[in-house]
């Protein structure tokens, strides 16, 4: 019972850490910081695959699933916003 209270206690807090970051950081920094937490998804992915992989109970497999699911999105649009901004800074093609 300590571990999930604890479990819980750092959950409760990153979201609090979490929120207050977004907001305090100026809408323009937002997508350079978006390329740069891939890092950051992918070692929260290798966690969630890790925490899927572990045989206690039904709940962490579910709870490790939908882990794997979130992180992965988080990836995938991640690199898709990326994408997009680097195509901004590209020049465009004139017609001749």
């Amino acid at each position: 019972m300590e571990i999930f209270v604890t479990a819980v206690t750092i959950f409760v807090l990153s979201i609090f850490v979490g929120f207050e970051i977004i907001t305090k950081i100026p809408p323009i920094l937002h997508t350079p910081l978006m390329s740069g937490s891939n890092a950051i998804s992918g070692i929260t992915l290798i966690g969630a695959l890790f925490a899927a992989g572990i045989e206690n109970n039904n709940i962490t497999k579910i709870l490790g699933f939908a882990s794997v699911i979130f992180a992965t999105i988080n990836v995938v649009g991640g690199f898709v916003v990326t994408h997009r901004m680097l195509g901004m800074f590209k020049k465009k093609d004139t017609p001749k």
